[in-house]
């Protein structure tokens, strides 16, 4: 079998790196970077990153896990554990050519049957994936086949556009075959050192749920996508699980961490010199808030936009995060390429219209307290519900909320349930159950396909219960159309419609912000988490 490959551009990925000195040889074997994070929800069963839809699971997994290819700073596709690939005319057949000197980190080879395997894993009913099933087309994925020991093949039964760059993602990272074939599902969210199996430059020993884990150079190493090193510099890389905020900034500031992820930028101007920052905009979905367009009163479309022109956001969000974060105009992040809406007006405050709003749906009588009733007497009330750790600037902007909209004569509860509750609030077995008016999350995404998880009937994430057949066409036709500038006009459309109709409202462009002493080379990926593979101590 004869198959032609596009040829590649000879230099490799280069990610964005912050260089703070440099050194020629590698640290001695008991150097070791002390990383703190959040993710302790990591432990609920979110380690595999192909059922998990966390960030943290990608980007603590990337230390572990290698992908197919890999995406540098201005969005090209790059080899990584592929080599070349071709794809048919039609967008329906993809054929990697695989590297042949890689090997997991348990010994198993790496080859177009682990390649198989995973893809297998990803789409099996027992993984109940929904973020990795999605990026590679959902049902429009026909499978992996194998077609020499190196070569393998990805089917789909449609095109699906934004394939290869999200292939590119640590959610669909490459674990041992070997993991796959003897490790139940459960074993597998769980993770830990015999689980975590992967080609990275990091190698899983040591694990202690909800405190640290401990990662070890992969002394074999040498296929990294940025082609410039044999294997990482540090002995050791030691992940540290404080959902605090404020005691991930004393460990940085102190020198207790090396490197401290999940800020929000708060407190920055109070860290000592020493300490470096890097800011990345988060590409995809910003954090917003979701209506429940199929439940109670959020059915009306006019309750829906009297909630979005209710309360002022801007100034909720100037007053929880100083400054340091944006107000967004549109459900996608102005980074995310080739997608944005330039004519967004966003949700501003207008309690005027907010009102009128209110008094042409019937809402026109009030109880002792200011609220809006029904006839019946019902007041206009909405329940947010968010999951624990909810952080404390998210808690501030919840309060202004509560105080703008009660002007206006909507009662907003807000609730903050346990992980395990909020699951039964969200979803059951018949799927998503969404048993509140109203929830809350941002959702970082390379590409504009993360639409159709939210709004596309069927999608994962919509919690706000969208069905709606013009918009399921526009979102359909944009995951298969090849042109950019009719794929960017489809998505537009998609902005254009939750404008007149909130059934998401943005609150704030996320960032990823990430702080750093004493250590050089640290490079980050286009989300902005840190990668480890080339970083020092100094």
């Amino acid at each position: 079998m004869k198959i032609k490959f596009k040829k590649l551009l000879a230099t490799l990925i280069i990610p964005s790196v912050l260089l703070v000195g440099c050194v020629d040889n590698l640290q001695d074997n008991n150097s070791e970077i002390t990383w703190v994070i959040a993710g302790n929800n990591l432990f609920n069963g979110h380690m595999d990153p192909h059922s998990s839809q966390l960030d943290a699971s990608a980007y603590l997994n990337r230390q572990i896990f290698d992908s197919l290819v890999s995406v540098d700073d201005d969005g090209g596709i790059k080899p990584w554990l592929a080599t070349e690939w071709s794809v048919s005319d039609d967008g329906l057949s993809y054929i990697f050519k695989l590297r042949e000197d890689v090997t997991f980190h348990d010994g198993e080879k790496f080859d177009a049957n682990a390649v198989k395997a995973n893809f297998d894993h990803v789409i099996a009913k027992s993984t109940e994936s929904a973020q990795a099933a999605s990026m590679i087309g959902g049902d429009s994925f026909a499978g992996a086949f194998v077609l020499d020991d190196y070569l393998v093949e990805l089917k789909l039964s449609n095109p699906f556009r934004p394939l290869l760059v999200n292939l590119s993602s640590a959610f669909l990272g490459m674990y041992s075959p070997k993991v796959l074939a003897e490790k139940s599902q459960g074993e597998i969210r769980a993770g830990g050192p015999e689980v975590q199996v992967g080609t990275g430059p990091f190698i899983l020993r040591e694990s202690v749920t909800n405190v640290e884990m401990l990662l070890e150079r992969n002394n074999d190493y040498h296929w990294a996508p940025d082609g410039s090193r044999d294997i990482p510099r540090v002995n050791a890389l030691r992940i540290l699980f404080v959902p605090d905020e404020s005691a991930r900034e004393i460990a940085i500031s102190r020198g207790d961490a090396d490197v401290a992820s999940n800020l929000s930028g708060i407190s920055l101007s109070t860290l000592p010199a020493e300490v470096h920052i890097n800011k990345t905009p988060s590409p995809g979905v910003p954090y917003s808030v979701y209506l429940n367009t199929k439940r109670d009163v959020f059915k009306d479309v006019n309750v829906r936009l009297a909630f979005a022109y209710g309360f002022d956001a801007k100034k909720a969000i100037e007053a929880a995060f100083q400054g340091e974060n944006e107000w967004p105009l549109s459900i996608l992040s102005p980074t995310t390429a080739q997608s944005y809406l330039d004519t967004a007006k966003g949700f501003a405050y207008q309690p005027d219209l907010a009102n009128k709003l209110l008094d042409e749906s019937g809402w026109t009588s009030k109880d002792a307290e200011g609220y809006r009733v029904d006839a019946a007497g019902k007041r206009l009330t909405v329940y947010w519900a968010s999951w624990t750790p909810f952080p404390p600037e998210h808690q501030v902007i919840v309060n202004f909320m509560v105080d703008d909209l009660k002007q206006i004569g909507i009662e907003l509860i807000h609730e903050a349930l346990e992980p395990a509750q909020y699951q039964a609030a969200y979803s059951d077995a018949n799927g998503l159950k969404l048993d509140f008016d109203l929830t809350d999350w941002s959702f970082a995404s390379l590409d504009p396909i993360v639409l159709s998880n939210h709004l596309a009937s069927g999608g994962y994430q919509n919690a706000s219960a969208v069905s709606d057949a013009e918009v399921d066409a526009w979102l359909g036709q944009a995951a298969i159309e090849q042109d950019t500038e009719k794929r960017r006009l489809l998505y537009q459309k998609v902005q254009e419609w939750n404008e007149a109709n909130a059934a998401i409202v943005p609150i704030y462009l996320p960032q990823s912000v990430v702080a750093f002493r004493d250590v050089a080379d640290l490079s980050f990926d286009s989300y902005g988490w840190p990668l480890f593979y080339s970083a020092y101590l100094l």
